[in-house]
């Protein structure tokens, strides 16, 4: 019998819950197959790869493992061809196998995912669990950085999603490099460069603001590059208030390539983990603040926090990452019907774990309840 699979784009939420589904299976042996198509593959490469492990497959010594692992490859090749030509966008996540826990039952099931963000990772494995930690990286909560790294001969603009570091675009300035002149030669030589080198600045501070001035997530910039130029950038006031009042550090860097933006992020760790550190123990702080001096404008607990989420009273959600991430994923989901604000706070400081001691669930309302 065909299978009818809903192929198509899955929310965060979505996602979420069938990370949890499928963590949670067991084969009863190595029968569980694992496919993952990476954005932009070649589909036809994938589906041969396929028909060569049902091949290998027929050499299993035990008929049921064999004749299901045979049906579990059949069905994900079924799935991969109903695609046609074209991988889905950011890719896809099939998963194919018996998933009855009692011996000799059996109970074939198939997933076909298509993640919130672009799959990196290409993998087959025949199991007795399915592989979803590159899924499950989807929903770890990221922070987005905007990156910057400039000299006088070029710059490049970047991005840290996560863990992820992105090139968004690379300039070069059109500054003469250094020659000898004396006299009037060396001042005309002198004012050019300086004519150039603004020029380039403007062209920089016009990149930043079209990457970063309507970027909603972003929580801050970092700016590289050797002392005189990256200073000097930021001295032009060229760059947008919005985005000046966004840069949390300037960093000695030598390069300006991708390799300078690689080096940016390696010499940012102790900045950026500083950052989310202060802007966490800030954030419980006011909610401790206002749970001692205005008690009727917070609450706490899962059936609380719910019921003011119902009412549209939370103007900011807080949540533990703590929590398990069913509970994180439904309080979410409640906070985006009604534009709430959601904030994730660790146990890495005394504060987060204070509020975690204190359900991990928390609201900073909108207007009293009575």
């Amino acid at each position: 019998m065909a299978d009818k699979i809903d192929v198509h784009p899955h929310s965060v939420e979505e996602l979420s819950e069938l990370v949890e589904e499928l963590s949670g299976i067991r084969g009863r042996h190595t029968e569980l197959v694992s496919v993952l198509v990476p954005a932009g593959a070649n589909i036809n490469v994938v589906i041969d790869q396929l028909e060569s492990e049902k091949s290998t497959a027929r050499n299993i010594k035990s008929s049921t493992t064999r004749k299901n692992v045979i049906e579990a490859l059949e069905r994900a090749t079924r799935t991969l061809r109903m695609l046609g030509q074209q991988t889905p966008k950011n890719g896809i996540a099939i998963y194919s196998g018996n998933v009855s826990q009692i011996e000799g039952q059996e109970d074939m099931r198939i997933w076909a995912i298509v993640p919130p963000e672009e799959l990196t990772v290409r993998l087959y494995r025949c199991d007795q669990v399915f592989i979803v930690d590159p899924l499950k990286e989807m929903l770890q909560t990221k922070e987005i950085y905007g990156l910057f790294v400039i000299e006088r001969k070029e710059a490049t603009v970047g991005l840290l999603d996560g863990k992820k570091i992105k090139i968004l675009q690379h300039l070069e300035s059109g500054v003469p490099g250094k020659v000898r002149a004396g006299g009037q030669s060396a001042a005309r030589y002198a004012r050019i460069t300086e004519g150039a080198a603004k020029q380039f600045y403007r062209e920089c501070a016009e990149a930043l603001k079209n990457h970063f001035f309507d970027m909603k997530n972003l929580k801050g910039i970092i700016i590289g590059g050797p002392m005189p130029t990256k200073d000097d950038f930021i001295k032009e006031g060229l760059l947008v208030t919005a985005l000046k009042n966004k840069v949390i550090g300037m960093i000695d860097i030598g390069y300006a390539d991708e390799h300078g933006v690689e080096m940016l992020v390696e010499a940012s760790k102790d900045l950026l983990k500083e950052q989310e550190i202060t802007k966490e123990k800030e954030l419980m702080d006011k909610f401790f603040d206002m749970l001692g001096k205005q008690k009727e404008k917070t609450a706490y607990g899962l059936a609380n926090v719910k019921k003011a989420l119902d009412l549209a009273a939370v103007d900011t959600l807080l949540l533990s990452k703590k929590l398990d991430k069913k509970t994180i994923s439904e309080l979410k989901k409640l906070a985006e019907e009604t534009s709430v604000k959601v904030e994730l706070v660790s146990v890495d400081t005394q504060e987060g774990e204070q509020f975690y001691n204190l359900s991990g669930i928390g609201a900073v309302l909108r207007y009293r309840l009575e």
